[in-house]
């Protein structure tokens, strides 16, 4: 007869569902745990290189804004020189023009070929210290009498526009307050003679008008000049009276 083996004892057991979830939540810890400690040495690391940036970008604007400090200067240097040397060029051309008027000047003076009576030789224009008021400096010679005295007197005239009409102006008009005979002069060769005249309100000149009347045989001289090429001349300063008698 064969032997038949007894069936295996089956024994239950029941599993410690507590102790299975421990450990999953010990691993899920420990792996957010890892997981945090990685995502801060990343943070640490890209806060390290966004300062080392950061600080790379600094030094560059500090380079940059010496740069431009260096550039701004340089520009002010050259400027300036450049304003130095328009005003250099303004004043050569300033000098060689009254060098020109001068040796003009002279040439007629000195030529013996031409002797003249009495005669204006220019007008001088500068705007005084009030408004509508001028000094004036009128250059008179002869080369007629050398050596003898050409005294008179001399006076202005102005032609310009007054209320739309053309109006003459004449020496008492100008001058109310100075001899109405006009401002004196006594010279052998040549002279500056210096005053100041008052434009009326309201009045444009063009044109300047210059009468000299001397006694004896010297004459009289009179002579017309635009008001723009009075003002523009370049002469002596109208403070100075020049004159060559001996």
């Amino acid at each position: 007869m064969v032997k038949v083996p007894p069936p295996p004892v089956l024994v239950v057991r029941p599993q410690h569902s507590a102790r299975r979830w421990r450990w999953w939540l010990l691993g899920a810890l420990v792996w957010l745990a890892s997981l945090a400690l990685a995502l801060a040495l990343q943070h640490e690391t890209g806060d390290l290189g966004l300062r080392a940036e950061l600080a790379g970008a600094k030094q560059e604007s500090e380079t940059l804004r010496k740069r431009i400090a260096v550039l701004e200067r340089s520009e002010q240097v050259a400027r300036a020189a450049y304003t130095d040397l328009q005003q250099s060029l303004r004043d050569r051309q300033e000098e060689i023009a009254a060098l020109r008027a001068d040796l003009a000047f002279y040439s007629r003076l000195t030529n013996a070929g031409k002797l003249e009576g009495l005669n204006v030789h220019g007008v001088h224009l500068k705007p005084g210290s009030a408004p509508r008021v001028y000094n004036f400096t009128v250059t008179l010679t002869q080369t007629l009498k050398s050596g003898q005295i050409a005294s008179g007197r001399v006076r202005l005239g102005i032609n310009g526009v007054r209320g739309g009409k053309l109006t003459a102006l004449a020496w008492s008009e100008l001058a109310p307050n100075q001899d109405g005979a006009g401002v004196p002069f006594a010279f052998k060769y040549f002279q500056q003679v210096s005053g100041t005249l008052m434009l009326p309100e309201g009045f444009t000149p063009n044109r300047i008008r210059v009468e000299a009347d001397a006694s004896g045989d010297m004459g009289r001289a009179e002579q017309e000049f635009a008001w723009a090429d009075a003002l523009a001349e370049p002469g002596t300063d109208t403070t100075e009276v020049s004159d060559v008698q001996n």
